[in-house]
């Protein structure tokens, strides 16, 4: 007897209609890193590499079934009862759904299908572009209401608090909210942006991804937020007005140094100094400055580096063999740290003799093969209707 049966995964593709496409775009930060949760200054930009989504509504009151075409896995669960997965990219989309059902939205059954050009791991926030992508197919399909900048903080609050991951708002902003050919000068305090052409002349933005994730990486995260957050304990005991770093100044930090343990203290140095590159940074792009701009941009990595530590070998090799090449103007790491990418501002007919070359040292160093992709600042997250 021939058994009919078929799964629920496959029962959904066949019938799966798309009634809604979303594009939700990764982001690299140009200079400004491990700011954002200390309310200070960022240089986000999404860029032209994103998760693309189709939804529909189905006929289930209590039924969401979410497919990956890119990983080949599928899930589905009651919008009602959500409990925290084993498998961490559940979590992000549970935890949108949530913070969706908190603001007091309703949401019924609906079925997506997901694929995504994003390597994870990679330092250029694939999480803020699922959870982006997700939130914002969901207040398009059932008409929720929800602004742009709320999604950016509903999106923010699922990953705090569902995945448990500390991160500060740049990377859902900069998913959200870019512009096309823009930087985006972020006060991570106000949520005031403004849009700074990306002109890099005859450069380009290069991304070299060293493949490695070091185990460290989540929960270091979230030890570098706490030893600010216990600075700040610190300081305020003497400056009361002080309520996280961005209220800091070297003044207020040196008279305080003697009570602060040497790593609070380093990891406090180092925000200040960032929030100053940042600023340092957006002037020079303004007036067309791309040496200044990279000068900066090493800076940054070497206080990442030796005040914040969160580097690693292999960022830190890639970061080395760029300096004293005429044609490379800066270079740092980039995202949480412990891995990921380092990102570099190149002369575009560079590039290819550059790969080559670096991809055959990191390989004969660490034996390891590098990725290497160029990137364009790009649009936020688009919304498309079918006709």
């Amino acid at each position: 007897m021939r058994n009919n049966s078929i799964s629920p995964q496959t029962q959904m593709l066949n019938d799966f209609t798309s009634e809604l496409s979303v594009s939700s775009p990764g982001r690299i930060n140009l200079i400004g890193e491990h700011t954002d949760y200390n309310n200070g200054f960022v240089l986000p930009t999404a860029i032209d590499r994103k998760i693309y989504f189709e939804f529909r509504k189905n006929n289930y009151s209590n039924k969401c079934r979410i497919y990956s075409e890119t990983f080949k896995t599928y899930t589905e669960f009651d919008p009602q009862d959500l409990s925290k997965s084993e498998a961490s990219w559940k979590n992000y989309i549970f935890g949108v759904v949530d913070e969706i059902q908190k603001r007091g939205k309703t949401i019924d059954g609906f079925d997506c299908i997901i694929k995504s050009e994003l390597p994870i791991g990679a330092g250029i926030s694939s999480s803020a572009a699922l959870e982006c992508g997700l939130a914002t197919g969901l207040n398009e399909l059932f008409s929720l209401g929800l602004e742009p900048l709320e999604l950016v903080k509903l999106s923010q609050s699922a990953e705090n608090n569902f995945v448990g991951s500390n991160c500060g708002i740049m990377d859902q902003y900069a998913s959200v909210m870019s512009k096309k050919g823009h930087l985006i000068l972020l006060d991570c305090k106000s949520l005031k942006a403004e849009f700074i052409p990306a002109d890099f002349k005859n450069c380009k933005i290069l991304l070299l991804n060293t493949n490695v994730e070091h185990n460290l990486a989540e929960g270091e995260y979230n030890t570098r937020r706490r030893e600010c957050e216990e600075a700040v304990k610190i300081i305020q005991k003497s400056y009361p007005e002080v309520h996280s770093l961005r209220d800091v100044n070297f003044e207020i930090l040196e008279k305080t140094k003697h009570e602060l343990p040497e790593k609070n203290y380093q990891r406090s140095f180092y925000v200040l100094k960032e929030n100053e590159r940042v600023i340092k940074a957006t002037e020079a792009i303004k007036s067309g400055n791309i040496e200044v701009f990279g000068k900066l941009m090493y800076q940054s990595h070497e206080g990442l580096q030796h005040h914040y530590e969160v580097s690693c070998a292999e960022l830190d090799f890639l970061v080395d063999h760029s300096r004293n090449k005429e044609f490379i103007y800066g270079s740092r790491m980039m995202g949480g740290g412990f891995g990921g990418c380092t990102i570099n501002i190149i002369e575009e007919n560079e590039i290819s003799g550059y790969v080559q070359e670096v991809s055959k040292a990191y390989k004969e160093k660490f034996n390891i093969e590098l990725d290497a992709i160029t990137v364009v600042p790009s649009e936020g997250t688009i919304v498309e209707e079918k006709k």
